[in-house]
Formats: C-alpha cells, structure tokens, sequence
C-alpha cells in the first residue's frame, strides 16, 4: 500500500523550526515506504498525514499537530514493524535512565549523606546509563535492519 505524502507548504518556509520539522516528516515517510509498511500501518500513517494534508492551523499549533503526529508514527512503527530512526532508543532511554536509575540512585546518596541536595547528582549517572542501553539497541537496530536513515533533530 502507498503512503500518502505530505502537502507542499509554502506558506510556512518562514519558519525555520515547523519548516524543518515538516521536511524531517516527509523524510522519515519517504524512508519508511521503502521498508514496505504492512497494510495497517499504511492505513495510520495515511490517516494521520490526512489531517496534517488538512489542517489550516499555522504556527504553534501546526507544529504541535506535525511533533503529535509524528510521535504517533514514530510509536506506531517501532510497535508493529518494529522500525526506528537512527538514535531513537538513545533519546527515549536517556530520559528513562534519568527518571528510573538518576533519581533513586540520588536520593540514595542523599540520604547516605545525610544531605538531600545530592539528589541531583544522581541524574548524570542515570542519564550516562541510559545513554549506554539506548546506543546498544540503536546499534543492534542497525545490525538486524531495522534503523531508517533519518534522525529527528526537532
């Protein structure tokens, strides 16, 4: 099945930001295509690019439906095909290593301490953790194929 590509948008090149997230859409639809979607997955992409094709919202709130959207298929497509963009698990175990390992890990040492204001120094722990997992399953995402070449930078 064909996914429906995005509508040109002139009226939005003054934007530097929305501009680039819009262009960062069209490419990650472009590089999915070319690992053949299943049909459901077709059939979401098609619907959510539909009501961005027919949106007349402008500014902050078209870039907040492209940054919705785009999340949406983002989930969507790792969850059913199991594709991602290059440093996808880096980003998303990042914040997970922060909040999971960086927090407990600092009030740990808070608490050992005796001084609650260590709480922060658990957080770069937690992020270089983080950072370690997500480059290992980027890594074995690109050994078994399953990495597009695109990277979110918006």
């Amino acid at each position: 099945m064909q996914l429906t590509p995005l509508k040109e948008r002139p009226d939005i090149t003054s934007d530097t930001k929305l501009n680039g997230m819009y262009t960062q859409l069209g490419t990650f639809l472009l590089e999915l295509e070319k690992k053949s979607p299943t049909p459901e997955l077709a059939t979401y992409i098609n619907t959510c690019v539909a009501e961005i094709n027919n949106s007349t919202l402008a500014g902050n709130g078209l870039r907040r439906l492209v940054r919705t959207k785009q999340g949406a298929i983002v989930k969507q497509a790792e969850k059913t095909m199991k594709l991602v963009p290059k440093n996808y698990y880096r980003n998303l175990w990042m914040m997970v290593g922060m909040s999971a390992f960086g927090v407990p890990l600092g009030a740990g040492f808070g608490a050992i301490m005796g001084n609650m204001g260590l709480l922060g120094l658990g957080l770069p722990i937690g992020m270089a953790i983080g950072l370690a997992v997500g480059t290992g399953m980027d890594k074995k995402a690109l050994q078994e194929g399953r990495q597009l070449e695109v990277e979110f930078k918006h």
